[in-house]
């Protein structure tokens, strides 16, 4: 299990913390329901909605709504500490980017919109990214003389921690790095050109809590989700294909956040990651960002990435495709 958060900020520093939930819709709810629980998430039902949860966190991490209508992501919500709404509040209202309530939404908190037109909640919440480095799940040592290695059909199923990152599609990567630094506080990590931004929270957090893709609209790539080993990134991988999901990309290891990874493709085009060992950026120290070029950035090994890994289906054209050739 992870280490358990302290109540950590860094001081003097106006910044979000936390992703506390994402909301995006999808043409059915079965669909949606079959594939999280699939995937190892607790999945509770309400309507046409689902709520996602990882077992043993009272966190709901993220929401998927059913309207008949393509996949569409529909609004992120953000942490803050209560001390801080109203510095962001007035920051806010200064800069005239303030909007009315997401309709899905509770209603609570700041609303404004990004500027890529995505509405944005920033409600004070408890700090769920993590403030130490996530540590490896712990697995008893199998007796002298036997295998690690449980028969297959004992394996257990793999379960999530917890959400690491949201990665989003961007027409303007630098822009909505400005606004992330500017408006909502956020560290710069690492980037590669103008295809790709990785930004994380001020207050301690992995390597990335949000990063954008360069691509012809918003959208969202992907959900990242934290696994406790290389193993269980694995047979996470090999559980989704048994349970009919058989596209995706991995098994394979980072450059810039340093994480294995294995991204299964969803149901409506974007995809779920199981991430383990990802790098982590404690509060207050200062993460030491690069540019990197995209042929020795994206991936150290694994197999090729797939074209489709690259397709934003809430847009028309492609994302992070020079890095995804060069590589």
């Amino acid at each position: 299990m992870p280490v358990a958060n302290e109540p950590t900020r860094r001081p003097g520093v106006l910044g979000v913390h936390s992703v506390n939930r994402f909301v995006f819709s999808v043409p059915q709810i079965d669909e949606a329901k079959k594939f999280y629980e699939s995937f190892g998430l607790e999945v509770r039902a309400s309507g046409n909605r689902i709520d996602l949860y990882t077992y043993g966190h009272p966190h709901c991490w993220g929401s998927v709504y059913a309207d008949g209508k393509p996949k569409r992501l529909q609004y992120i919500s953000l942490g803050i500490f209560p001390d801080d709404e109203r510095a962001f509040r007035e920051r806010v209202r200064a800069l005239g980017i303030g909007c009315e309530p997401h309709p899905l939404s509770d209603g609570a908190g700041i609303w404004l919109r990004d500027p890529d037109g995505v509405a944005l909640q920033l409600v004070p919440a408890p700090k769920v990214s993590p403030s130490v480095k996530s540590v490896p799940s712990e697995e008893p040592a199998p007796p002298p003389g036997t295998g690690a290695a449980p028969n297959r059909s004992r394996a257990t199923p793999v379960h999530p921690r917890r959400l690491s990152h949201v990665l989003r599609f961007s027409p303007d990567v630098p822009r909505m790095t400005a606004f992330c630094r500017e408006v909502l506080g956020m560290g710069l990590s690492d980037t590669s050109r103008e295809l790709i931004a990785f930004l994380h929270g001020v207050h301690g957090s992995d390597h990335h809590l949000v990063a954008f893709a360069k691509s012809d609209a918003p959208g969202l790539h992907h959900t990242s989700w934290d696994v406790g080993s290389v193993h269980e990134v694995g047979w996470g991988s090999e559980s989704m294909r048994l349970a009919g999901y058989d596209k995706g990309w991995g098994v394979g290891r980072h450059v810039l956040g340093s994480n294995y990874f294995y991204y299964v493709r969803d149901p409506w085009g974007s995809f779920a990651e199981y991430s383990y060992d990802i790098d982590f950026v404690p509060a207050g120290v200062q993460w030491k960002n690069g540019d990197h070029p995209p042929e020795d950035s994206f991936y150290i090994w694994g197999p090729p990435c797939p074209d489709y890994f690259i397709q934003n289906h809430e847009g028309a054209g492609t994302a992070i495709e020079a890095a995804a050739h060069a590589a």
